[in-house]
């Protein structure tokens, strides 16, 4: 009798089992994800035909990715300023064109004289006019300027030859110059787009201070 029970209730799993894998087929015909999966799989398979019937060479590209000498560079930023000639020692030996040449030459004989934050500022006054209205749109224009029989920078016209006779101060201007039209921050001045120095008593009109440095007084206009 338990053999008989045994066999029949093992009979009765069998055809359960059966039962339960039907419905589990009946089931999945109803699932849309296995059409869908039936439709990755073939798309798969065709990409991956498509990759092994590259050439080796086109492979090993894919396999490297772009090499870095084609991927965008970010634009060189601006270089960050320290107020010190360990700073301007670091930088490359300066050099440019005319408009870094008149820069220089007003950093030197207008304030060499003065600690570095002091020509830098003299050097924000200059740049901050050529963006002003009212003045030439060079750095040229700006340090050679002429109104009223006046220089708007005296050693310009004061009739001595501008020439630069002391080599580290050279070199200092040179590099000051170099860094703030490659776009060092103004950040001394305030905007301004007049100084003088502090024993002089200039009549500028309706003008605000913005910064007093060193020897200069700096201004800009209200």
């Amino acid at each position: 009798m338990r053999l008989h029970l045994s066999e029949t209730m093992a009979a009765a799993a069998i055809m359960l089992s059966g039962a339960a894998h039907a419905d589990v087929t009946v089931s999945q015909s109803n699932d849309p994800s296995r059409a869908m999966g039936a439709e990755f799989a073939t798309l798969f398979g065709a990409e991956h035909d498509t990759v092994n019937a590259l050439p080796e060479a086109q492979l090993a590209a894919l396999a490297k990715g772009p090499d870095a000498k084609t991927r965008p560079q970010a634009e060189a930023a601006a270089p960050a300023l320290d107020y010190t000639d360990a700073w301007l020692a670091s930088l490359p030996a300066p050099q440019g064109d005319q408009e870094w040449n008149c820069l220089r030459e007003a950093i030197y004989f207008e304030s060499r004289g003065e600690d570095l934050p002091g020509q830098f500022a003299v050097a924000e006054v200059i740049l901050n006019r050529v963006e002003a209205a009212g003045f030439p749109k060079t750095v040229c224009g700006v340090v050679h300027a002429k109104g009223n029989g006046d220089c708007a920078f005296s050693y310009v016209c004061d009739g001595m030859a501008d020439v630069m006779r002391d080599p580290m101060a050279e070199d200092r201007a040179g590099r000051i110059a170099r860094a703030m039209l490659d776009g060092a921050p103004r950040q001394l001045t305030g905007g301004a787009t007049f100084f003088h120095a502090t024993w002089s008593r200039p009549n500028w009109g309706a003008v605000t201070k913005t910064a007093a440095i060193g020897g200069h007084l700096f201004y800009r206009t209200n």
